[in-house]
């Protein structure tokens, strides 16, 4: 089983090789198998990334917004038509299951491929003030050339997802993967050559931690994008505010879920399962503390229990699979100390808690978890796991669950399941947290902003909102009439 790409990066429109960067081992966490091997960028490979992306910039920004948008329609079109080979591919990367990667990772990214070709015209207009004889007007000008930093969870959704609405403002990208999954970007680059884009629009380049600091602090990145964890963003945020570039933080969280006595028993469960269990609990917005009423605390529990249980773990490749294993061995050792640590500290654990015996012992599996009789003081409530592990706490009185689900330096996301929607509504306006969902849970559609607060971070991706974080305004004021001073 091989995912060897013809070279570790993509520049100027083409594969380029520098076998003086540090290797890359790129692993399928089902097996351990080590798929692919590259190399991070050096210096060379940064600046010649630069340059290409410079020069494009200028040649893309000359382009009608029309123009802009019929490229990335075109790319968006290939990446449809190409959906099961791009979603093996992010199988192989992620360890994620086949059955989930072919509706929520590729397609997700050609929507957002879509939506911006889209609105790239009417997004980027300005507005006329009327001032009298003079007037003013503004316009959206693009900011440069703009650097993603991906996480490892959601590789090629999140590249498209910081992609899209910079390219449709205008702007050059320089992409780059998280070091753990460094496949799926290259096949994008591929794909809007071959659509159109100028070569040196979207270049990929791979690295490890020390690669990040190269292209942050580089003078000619106009603005970082990071997705990532909460001490990743306050690093590269504070490198990007110190040369005062434009930054948009996408970070963790440890989401509430509250689910009150007169909501829907199954579907309260649903997302709640929806919110810890999908793509192995390795997702940013997950409602990972689910504050249950205490008079339907207990049937929530058994039935979700029955369900959790009934989860097929397995080989990810296999469409029947519903759980695969989580994406490195790291990570999985991290997981397993917080499930011993959620046991240590009191906690009820109801499912799970450990590695399952009925897959290979080769790959990163774990059990999906399930606390109850969880507190807001203990570890598992307070730090973000980003593992199969839910965390079910108690609670009587509204007031009081909104101050426990505040009480957290996170502000990413929350849900509320209930059948009234005033409550609903009321219960949403008081959760501070950038994404929120009522009877339903992590729904992302590319027409809807999605960011946090707090720690959680700052801007927004998808969305009219995006375009916003990827240009700026330029204001003009026409004189009518003679210009007279004073003196």
């Amino acid at each position: 089983m091989k995912a060897q790409p013809k070279a570790s990066h993509f520049i100027d429109g083409a594969y380029v090789e520098d076998t003086a960067g540090t290797v890359i081992e790129s692993v399928y966490p089902a097996t351990g198998e080590v798929i692919a091997k590259l190399h991070a960028a050096t210096p060379a490979i940064v600046e010649r990334a630069i340059a290409s992306a410079k020069r494009a910039q200028k040649e893309w920004a000359a382009l009608s917004p029309t123009a802009r948008g019929r490229v990335l329609k075109k790319a968006a079109e290939i990446m449809r038509a190409r959906n099961r080979e791009l979603s093996e591919l992010e199988t192989l990367d992620t360890g994620k299951p086949i059955q989930e990667t072919i509706v929520a990772d590729p397609t997700s990214g050609a929507d957002s491929l879509e939506f911006f070709g889209g609105i790239a015209a009417a997004g980027m207009n300005g507005s006329h003030i009327p001032l009298g004889g003079d007037f003013a007007y503004t316009k959206r000008v693009p900011l440069g050339v703009c650097l993603g930093i991906g996480a490892w969870n959601y590789p090629q959704q999140i590249c498209c997802w910081k992609a899209a609405p910079a390219l449709a403002a205008g702007n050059a990208m320089i992409f780059k993967p998280s070091e753990v999954t460094p496949l799926g970007a290259l096949k994008i680059a591929e794909i809007l050559i071959e659509a159109g884009a100028p070569k040196g629009l979207f270049n990929v380049i791979q690295g490890d931690r020390d690669t990040g600091p190269l292209l942050v602090n580089h003078p000619d990145i106009a603005k970082v994008s990071l997705t990532g964890s909460v001490p990743t963003g306050r690093k590269v945020a504070g490198a990007a505010a110190g040369q005062l570039k434009h930054v948009t933080m996408e970070l963790g969280g440890k989401s509430p879920l509250i689910v009150f006595d007169d909501a829907d028993l199954e579907s309260a469960i649903s997302g709640a399962m929806l919110g810890n269990f999908y793509s192995t609990g390795q997702v940013c917005s997950n409602g990972t503390r689910v504050f249950v009423h205490r008079a339907i605390k207990e049937r929530f529990l058994e039935r979700l229990k029955e369900r959790t249980e009934a989860i097929l773990i397995g080989d990810p490749q296999n469409e029947a699979t519903q759980m695969g294993p989580l994406v490195s061995f790291a990570q999985r050792e991290k997981v397993l100390s917080y499930m011993e640590k959620g046991k240590a500290e009191g906690a009820r654990l109801i499912t799970g808690g450990g590695i399952p015996n009925t897959v290979s012992g080769q790959g990163a599996f774990v059990q999906p978890t399930v606390f109850a009789d969880v507190t807001d003081d203990m570890t598992i409530a307070r730090e973000e796991i980003f593992g199969p592990v839910m965390c079910v706490l108690d609670f009587d009185d509204e007031t009081d669950v909104i101050a426990r689900a505040n009480a957290t330096e996170f502000g990413l996301a929350g849900g509320v399941f209930t059948a009234d929607l005033t409550r609903a509504h009321r219960v949403v306006d008081q959760l501070e947290a950038g994404t929120l969902w009522i009877n339903t849970y992590n729904l992302c559609p590319v027409e809807m902003p999605f960011g946090g607060s707090k720690q959680s971070g700052f801007g927004r991706e998808n969305s009219l909102a995006a375009l916003e974080h990827y240009s700026e305004l330029k204001t003009v004021y026409v004189g009518m009439g003679a210009c007279e001073a004073p003196y």
